[in-house]
């Protein structure tokens, strides 16, 4: 009986010893959750940021809101809806009555001015489109015509290991991915920050992006800003399926579980 129990022994603290290696090496490293690291060097550094985003070009569904100003502004105010129907609306509801919707066409359909075809364009061609428009057909130079087009508001949608997944709209001009991630209740200690998905659209589909935010030099990156109608995919890290815990503290309670259980088994066994 006492060679089977020191055999049992043997065999036990074999499995224990790897089954806690297997434990400890699920730990989450301290290094896949911090963000922004300079490997190069740990004192305080300044990163210039390469703008490399091109011009947001507008897509079927987007939102702009367009307000013309003019010497005699009178003049223009078929042109600038104000919204009293909607007075207590939140301001991405405003935005959606007061704005303009591009259609399945690519077209906004304009007071005085009729359809006018906005897809592909930017924001800026788009102003300086109405402005011409608007002196050719109805107004002279003298009139100081001054056009402005907005989006109405950057829409994003964040899921996965995310906090507060959803989709949230931002009233900025831009937007950068961290900012998008606080807004959705930061990643979860399970998320993989070494490997986020953006996943944008394009007129000619969708294309997956991957940004490493735990290096500093994702400020460099032509998708640190993101666009409207991005969504953002946080992937679960492979400590989650194992169920093992993130740090030293939660592995070592589920080594002293195991330890416990095998222990019980032996005393049982002994008797």
């Amino acid at each position: 009986m006492y060679n089977l129990y020191a055999l049992f022994m043997k065999q036990f603290t074999v499995v224990f010893l790897a089954l806690a290696c297997v434990i400890m090496s699920s730990c989450v490293p301290y290094k896949n959750t911090v963000y922004l690291q300079n490997q190069a060097t740990a004192t305080d550094s300044t990163m210039q940021i390469i703008e490399k985003q091109k011009p947001y070009r507008i897509q079927i569904n987007d939102i702009l809101n367009i307000r013309v100003k003019a010497l005699d502004q009178d003049n223009v105010a078929i042109l600038n809806p104000i919204g009293d129907d909607n007075l207590n609306a939140s301001g991405s509801e405003r935005a959606y009555f007061d704005g303009f919707t591009v259609d399945a066409h690519g077209n906004i359909r304009v007071p005085t001015l009729g359809m006018i075809n906005v897809l592909g364009y930017t924001t800026e061609e788009i102003e300086k489109k109405i402005e011409n428009q608007l002196l050719e057909e109805q107004f002279k130079e003298t009139a100081n015509i001054f056009v402005t087009v907005k989006l109405a508001g950057l829409r994003f949608t964040v899921y996965g290991e995310i906090g507060k997944p959803g989709t949230t709209t931002l009233f900025q001009e831009r937007v950068n991915v961290f900012e998008a991630i606080a807004n959705a209740g930061e990643i979860t200690e399970f998320g993989n920050r070494r490997d986020v998905l953006i996943i944008r659209q394009y007129p000619q589909g969708q294309k997956i992006h991957h940004l490493d935010l735990t290096d500093v030099n994702v400020m460099k990156s032509p998708y640190y800003f993101i666009q409207p109608n991005d969504n953002i995919y946080v992937k679960p890290l492979r400590q989650k399926s194992l169920g093992t815990g993130t740090n030293a503290r939660e592995s070592l309670a589920t080594i002293i579980s195991i330890v416990s259980l095998v222990t019980t088994a032996v005393i049982l066994i002994n008797r």
